[in-house]
């Protein structure tokens, strides 16, 4: 394990950054482990050299607590946004689950995106924050096909596993749900693995999906994604390359076909899609507390 030097671990997002009600971004791992394909993490843009190494930071724990001492609006903060918090290194070094203490201790909320059944391991925190502040788990999980997923997150829980480990979260109360980004074209952009996986996430309780029905594709990103690609399937990258060129968003080309399967199967089971209703959800009873501690 390398350890890297940093002045701060939390940042406050953007104004204009609705992305789950995150108030503050935080990430204490660099790199990731899991080897998935498609990673947006790997782009340019966040200058995480060798991402396939985990790296974590010099007195991360230390710097956090200082922090959010420092911080007065208690919103939520999220971990997993460039690296996934519950990599294999944290089973033993339980920076995370530190974290979450120290999230506990001083009255914070929690949005947390994993592709790991570690999490379980900290589900007492989870209840013991959700009891006073938001907490959301957004389990990431692409194709129901496990063997499709073991070619595109090599090093990943098979997607069957995934879909047990929300089940476990929501028995426990935990509001959790599927983030089902990204939707890869000409693989996971398909009718059958969109309803599987609405199928899937009924079963295992979900409150929500969230999809935008696309992937990203940035520099370095981009190559790195054509040549895996290319070793599984030959010839794919071109058909890639064909369409979307040197786009950075690419939407499938059954988008509408495939959002309104989406959107109808998900509504007829009761089950949010829509970023604001999401946020909503699971915000509201500390917003309600917040206004009501005013009087």
């Amino acid at each position: 394990m390398e350890y890297v030097k940093t002045r701060t671990i939390m940042t406050k997002a953007d104004g204009g950054d609705k992305w789950f009600g995150i108030d503050y971004h935080m990430n204490l791992y660099k790199g990731c482990s899991f080897g998935c394909i498609y990673c947006d993490s790997r782009s340019d843009c966040y200058h995480i050299s060798n991402f396939d190494e985990v790296k974590t930071k010099v007195d991360a724990l230390e710097i956090l607590e200082s922090e959010l001492a420092s911080k007065g609006y208690r919103g939520v903060v999220s971990f997993g946004k460039l690296s996934d918090p519950y990599n294999p290194y944290e089973e033993k070094l339980e920076i995370t689950r530190n974290a979450l203490k120290l999230i506990l201790k001083y009255g914070f909320g929690v949005s947390i995106d994993t592709k790991s059944d570690l999490i379980l391991r900290d589900l007492d925190l989870l209840t013991e924050i959700a009891k006073t502040n938001s907490v959301i788990v957004k389990i990431s999980i692409t194709t129901y096909d496990d063997e499709l997923a073991k070619k595109l997150e090599p090093y990943v829980l098979s997607s069957t596993k995934r879909f047990e480990v929300l089940k476990k979260l929501r028995k426990a109360g935990i509001f959790a749900g599927v983030l089902m980004t990204p939707v890869l074209p000409f693989l996971t952009d398909n009718e059958e693995n969109i309803r599987q996986m609405i199928e899937c996430s009924k079963k295992a309780d979900a409150k929500f999906i969230y999809t935008k029905m696309g992937m990203n594709l940035k520099t370095n990103q981009r190559a790195y994604y054509y040549r895996k690609i290319e070793e599984l399937y030959p010839g794919l990258s071109q058909d890639y390359e064909a369409v979307y060129g040197n786009k950075n968003v690419c939407n499938s080309l059954q988008y509408r076909h495939l959002m309104e399967i989406f959107l109808n199967l998900s509504h007829q089971y009761g089950i949010l899609t829509d970023m604001e209703e999401i946020i909503s959800a699971y915000k509201k009873e500390v917003l309600m507390n917040e206004q009501i501690s005013l009087f």
